[in-house]
């Protein structure tokens, strides 16, 4: 399977999932990307790192079979066009998943951490909403996990 993560980071979110598969992973900060790259140089994945726009992503039509972002949506300047790209890479019948926090995550607790504070501050209101997600979708759901921390909606592509 091939797998594509938008906005990688360092590369947290690997290790939990298959090694069978082959990643991609994207995201707009060289910075983190190089996080990335160091914190899986000895690992057993077959990751790919690509500097790239979430919002413009530099792959083919209908190529990944699962396409997942985990944090950051909320600060991206057009959430909707990045799901489009989700959906446009992704093939039929691939699984897609968007996770992030929660307006009571954000409050409860980035709020007040010194180091991030500043990202949070100015944001409008996070209020997850499946109104991301195109309409012709497939099984379309949103859950809440830890206590409504975080939010998680999955879809499938036609």
């Amino acid at each position: 399977d091939k797998v594509l993560e938008t906005s990688i980071g360092a590369g947290a979110n690997i290790p939990p999932l298959t090694k069978d598969a082959k990643y991609i992973g994207v995201d707009i900060s060289l910075e983190m990307l190089r996080a990335c790259q160091k914190y899986h140089l000895v690992k057993p994945y077959d990751l790919t790192l690509v500097h790239a726009n979430a919002e413009q992503l530099p792959f083919k039509d209908n190529v990944f079979d699962v396409v997942f972002h985990v944090g950051g949506i909320n600060f991206f300047t057009d959430p909707k066009q990045a799901v489009k790209e989700m959906v446009r890479v992704a093939k039929p019948l691939a699984l897609l998943l968007i996770c992030d926090e929660t307006q009571k995550e954000i409050d409860s607790w980035y709020c007040k951490l010194p180091f991030v504070k500043k990202y949070f501050q100015n944001m409008k209101p996070v209020s997850p909403s499946l109104d991301l997600i195109p309409e012709d979708m497939l099984e379309r759901k949103i859950s809440y996990k830890w206590d409504e921390t975080m939010y998680v909606i999955t879809f499938l592509k036609p």
